[in-house]
């Protein structure tokens, strides 16, 4: 018996010790789909620097957030496109702090197979979507930030161009409405043929590419990742430009009851509390901002921030170059 109890309490430190061994390997993110390039080779290059399986999962940022506080999964790290979900929504309960790191704007994405490609600009892309054999999309708004932004852009363009375009556009093809300058998203989002709703804006991509959707409202960043054409937007309506924040906030979203008021596009990132592996979550961050690490996100196209900023409260170990 005395053999038998020392012979399990080896196979059970033996295994602890593998258990272990194993988790301190390993790093799980989420992070938001228009990130799914950059974030993957530099996934790819953190594992061959370090020897650590990453593991990633995209998603909407929103969806993202929700399968922490909602489903309550364990994950290390979350990256998300708008950095207002994470004090809304992850602090004070899931994290201490979260780092500022890249911007972004909004397009009109298309290709050569779109109608009326070759005629859409800046000041008539809005009367081109209203065609009847045209169609548009933008990611679930429930979901994915890319699609309230999408949203915003059409309320920011009845202020810039003092025509009735999220109406023409939106409420007479969904059931999103809006009442002055506020836009209501309800739980589940009906609309008619002329609009196509994904769950995340990258998935909307390949129809545009194969000419199955004309046009697509989406991040700048992956147009010129995928070799989209697009329409660039004035200032007043692409988020992209942090000097008009006033501006962009006349506009707020209720999703859930929740208000998201419009602001410049910002993605941030962070490390969770009952992250498993903080150490290695750390040093994921540390070389995500490194030179190197910044690199990879300039050369896919995102606007870096220089420095980053960190708000809140970080764990010890994080350089901020």
């Amino acid at each position: 018996m005395r053999k038998l109890a020392i012979l399990v309490v080896l196979l059970c430190t033996l295994m602890f010790c593998c258990i272990a061994q194993e988790t301190e390997n390993k790093i799980k993110i989420f992070h938001a789909g228009s990130l799914s390039v950059p974030i993957s080779e530099l996934s790819r290059e953190f594992q061959k620097k370090y020897g650590v399986d990453v593991f990633l999962e995209s998603s909407g940022s929103i969806e993202a957030v929700r399968k922490v506080t909602d489903l309550k999964k364990s994950v290390d790290i979350i990256a998300v496109a708008d950095y207002f979900l994470i004090p809304q929504m992850l602090i004070p309960n899931y994290t201490d702090f979260y780092i500022l790191f890249a911007g972004n704007e909004m397009v009109i994405a298309f290709s050569g197979k779109s109608k009326y490609s070759e005629i859409i600009n800046e000041t008539n892309w809005f009367e081109i979507l209203q065609r009847d054999d045209v169609t548009f999309g933008f990611s679930d708004p429930n979901m994915d930030p890319c699609g309230y932004r999408a949203l915003a852009v059409l309320k920011l363009a009845d202020l810039y161009y003092k025509k009735s375009i999220f109406e023409m556009l939106v409420e007479r093809n969904s059931n999103i409405r809006s009442s002055n300058n506020t836009i209501f998203v309800p739980e589940k989002v009906e609309s008619n043929s002329k609009i196509v709703l994904r769950p995340k804006e990258v998935e909307l991509t390949a129809l545009v590419e194969t000419g199955a959707l004309d046009y697509y409202f989406i991040y700048k960043s992956v147009a010129k990742q995928h070799n989209l054409s697009y329409v660039e937007l004035p200032a007043e309506i692409n988020l992209g430009n942090y000097e008009l924040i006033d501006y962009y906030s006349k506009v707020d979203v209720y999703i859930r009851n929740e208000s998201f008021k419009i602001q410049p596009i910002a993605y941030a990132v962070t490390i969770l509390k009952n992250s498993q592996n903080k150490n290695l979550a750390i040093e994921y961050l540390n070389f995500m901002l490194s030179d190197e690490g910044r690199k990879i996100f300039k050369d896919n196209f995102h606007e870096l921030l220089d420095p980053p900023v960190i708000v809140g409260i970080p764990p010890d170990g994080l350089v901020i170059r």
